[in-house]
């Protein structure tokens, strides 16, 4: 690929990206919305002619690997994966 095609690749993929985050703002507001008929109404479900729309709260359960290690360190050793990733970055 020649740098004029790869600085045209570039370009476009700055303004896709520009495009994709206005986008995900557009979504963001208008499920802001919804969140806010939800809350005024008091409910975590709407039904609609073609929708069902819920929010609801979830319990997760995760390790605190930062205090794992403070407390047993040897374990939090023992029990460490290391992994190798890539990653893109356009600035």
């Amino acid at each position: 690929m020649s740098t004029i095609e790869l600085n045209s690749k570039v370009k476009e993929l700055r303004e896709l990206k520009r495009m994709a985050d206005e986008l995900q703002q557009e979504i963001d507001g208008l499920t802001d919305q919804i969140k806010a008929v939800m809350t005024e109404q008091d409910t975590d479900t709407l039904n609609g002619d073609d929708y069902k729309i819920t929010w609801k709260a979830v319990t997760s359960s995760r390790l605190d690997t930062a205090a794992l290690k403070k407390a047993l360190p040897q374990v939090a050793e023992q029990f460490t994966k290391t992994s190798t990733s890539r990653r893109f970055v356009l600035a």
